[in-house]
């Protein structure tokens, strides 16, 4: 199966969604400076990106596994569970990815 210029990008960005949340990550877990969740709600201008983080997760999940299912693309709950172990920034464009790769799929020809 051949990447659409499409999934190109989504990979892409679900790359730099990776990298630039793991590295923050890791630094937030491991640098002791306190609860990394408590973090989340620090000040103002956080809490709304935090807010903002987790309204468009919610909203994200809730289309992969309609959308997973619909197309019958072969385990979407993995792409939400995923997203708990990295980040949304990466498993969201990756699914974008997976999906313009599975539509792009020629369709098998009926006997």
């Amino acid at each position: 199966m051949k990447l659409t210029p499409a999934a190109i990008i989504y990979l892409s960005v679900a790359a730099i969604g990776l990298v630039g949340t793991a590295y923050f990550n890791i630094t937030g877990f491991t640098s002791g400076s306190g609860n990394f969740f408590a973090a989340w709600f620090a000040n103002p201008a956080v809490s709304s990106l935090s807010v903002d983080l987790l309204a468009t997760a919610s909203a994200a999940s809730i289309f992969i596994i309609i959308e997973g299912r619909r197309l019958g693309m072969r385990w979407p709950w993995l792409y939400v569970l995923g997203s708990f172990v990295t980040a949304v920034a990466f498993v969201f464009p990756l699914f974008l990815a997976m999906r313009e790769r599975h539509m792009s799929a020629p369709s098998p020809k009926a006997d």
